[in-house]
C-alpha cells in the first residue's frame, strides 16, 4: 500500500500513472500518522510538492528508525543539490520532479523492490508465518489441480487464511474445480504490476464456501501470453506477507511463471503415479531443480494412486527417482466423482482414505504438525454441512 501525504485533494488522480489505484492520502500530519498507525502493511511514503522540506525529512528520519524497510520519495517543484543532499541523508530514497511521472513510476518500482527484499531479510515479510507452497509434475493427468485444491480448501478450513492461485495460465481447472464463478481473475492483476497491494491482491480473489481465497486463470487461454514472469513474483511476494499459506497449482511444463513460483515457495509437492512417463519426468524434474539450485529439504515427494495394479511399486518408483516418498495417496473412483461434483472430498468424506492422506501431507509435511496433534475429521467441518 502507498500513502501520498500532499494538500492537493486531486493528487492521487494527478499521480495515477505512477502510484497506481490503491492510494491512501494524508494531507495533514495528524492524517498521516494515523495512517502509519492503522495496521495496514505500508511499502511506501510518496511526500508531495507542497510539503515543507523538513517534515519531509522529519517523517524520513522517523521511518528509518521505526520502519527501516518502508521507502520515501520526494516531490519538488525545483530539485537542487542542497535539497537533495538534505533529503537524502535523513533516509529519502529519492528525490524527484514533480512533473516526471515516467520517472516516479520507476522510483517507486525501486523503491518497493528494496522493500521486499528488506523484509524478506528482517523476516518482516513472513511475520504471518506465510509459506508458499507449489504443486508440480512435469506430467499431466497426474492430479495436480485436485490435490491444489484439496489441500487448500483444508487449510482454509482449519482457520488458516489460504489463497490458491491456478499458474496454469492458459487451460487452468482451479475455478472448475471448485465451482467458481470468477469475475476476475490473473489477468486483473497485470493492471496493478508494479503497486500491487494487499487490497489490489484480494480484489482479484474468489472466494470458496471454505474460505479459500483463489486467483483463477484468465478465463481465455489467449490471455495467458499477457501475463509476464514479474507478475507471478510479486503476487506471491504481497500474498506471501498476507496470507498464512499459498497454494501454487501449476501446469505440466517448466514454464517461466512456474519458473518464478519456484524462486519464492518454500515447500514444493512433487507428484508422481505408477507409469514409467510419470517417473522419468519426476526423474528429470528433481534433476533440474538440482541444477537450479533448489534445496533438496523443500521438496515433498507423494505418489499419488500408490495401489493401483499397473505392474509398478512404490519401490519401483523410488529405486527410479532415488528419493523417498513421503505421502501415499491411493486410488479412488470417488476422487473424480467429487471433481466432478466440484466438492473437495477431504471436506466432503473426510473419513475416506484419500482425504486421511491429504492431511497427512497438509498437517505433518506442510504445516510440521505431531501426528498426535494433528486435527482429526471430528474437528473438520464438511463442505455441505455434512456429518
Amino acid at each position: 500500500m502507498t500513502i501520498l501525504w500532499d494538500l492537493d485533494p486531486s493528487g492521487p488522480e494527478r499521480y495515477a500513472f505512477a502510484l497506481g489505484a490503491n492510494v491512501r492520502q494524508a494531507e495533514s500530519p495528524a492524517a498521516l500518522g494515523r495512517l502509519l498507525m492503522d495496521g495496514v502493511p505500508e511499502d511506501l511514503v510518496v511526500v508531495g510538492p507542497d510539503i515543507e522540506l523538513a517534515g519531509a525529512c522529519d517523517l524520513a528520519e522517523m521511518l528509518r528508525v521505526d520502519h527501516p524497510e518502508m521507502g520515501v520519495i520526494l516531490l519538488r517543484r525545483r530539485v537542487d543539490l542542497a535539497v537533495m543532499g538534505h533529503a537524502l541523508r535523513s533516509g529519502v530514497r529519492e528525490v524527484l520532479s514533480v512533473d516526471d511521472l515516467p520517472a516516479l513510476a520507476d522510483a517507486c518500482k525501486r523503491s518497493r523492490d528494496l522493500t521486499y527484499r528488506l523484509r524478506g531479510h528482517a523476516g518482516g515479510a513472513d511475520r504471518r508465518g506465510g509459506r508458499v507452497v507449489t504443486v508440480f509434475s512435469a506430467k499431466g493427468g497426474v492430479g495436480k489441480t485436485t490435490f491444489s485444491t484439496n489441500l487448500g480448501a483444508y487449510l482454509a478450513s482449519q482457520g488458516l487464511k489460504t489463497l490458491i492461485v491456478d499458474l496454469d495460465l492458459a487451460f487452468g481447472d482451479v475455478a472448475i474445480s471448485l465451482q467458481l464463478l470468477a469475475e476476475r481473475t490473473m489477468t486483473d492483476i497485470v493492471a496493478m504490476a508494479g503497486h500491487l497491494d494487499e487490497q489490489g491482491l484480494a480484489s482479484a480473489t474468489t472466494v470458496h464456501s471454505s474460505g479459500l481465497h483463489a486467483l483463477c486463470a484468465p478465463a481465455e487461454p489467449g490471455e495467458a501470453d499477457r501475463i509476464p514472469a514479474g507478475v507471478v513474483t510479486e503476487v506471491l511476494r504481497v500474498a506471501k506477507r498476507n496470507y498464512d499459506f499459498v497454494v501454487v497449482d501449476t501446469p505440466p511444463a517448466f514454464t517461466e511463471h512456474v519458473l518464478a513460483a519456484f524462486d519464492i515457495s518454500d515447500t514444493l509437492v512433487l507428484i508422481a503415479t505408477l507409469d514409467i512417463p510419470a517417473l522419468k519426468n519426476l526423474r528429470l524434474t528433481l534433476d533440474t531443480l538440482d541444477l537450479l539450485g533448489n534445496p533438496t529439504d523443500s521438496r515433498i515427494v507423494v505418489l499419488n494412486r500408490s495401489d493401483a495394479k499397473v505392474g509398478l511399486t512404490a519401490d519401483d518408483v523410488v529405486t527410479a527417482i532415488k528419493q523417498d516418498i513421503a505421502v501415499m495417496v491411493p486410488n479412488s473412483t470417488d476422487v473424480p466423482a467429487s471433481v466432478n461434483r466440484g466438492v473437495p472430498i477431504i471436506l466432503d468424506d473426510p473419513r475416506h482414505p484419500v482425504s486421511v492422506a491429504l492431511r497427512q501431507l497438509a498437517d505433518q509435511r506442510i504445516r510440521g504438525l505431531d501426528p498426535e496433534d494433528a486435527p482429526t475429521h471430528r474437528r473438520l467441518i464438511p463442505w455441505g454441512g455434512r456429518k
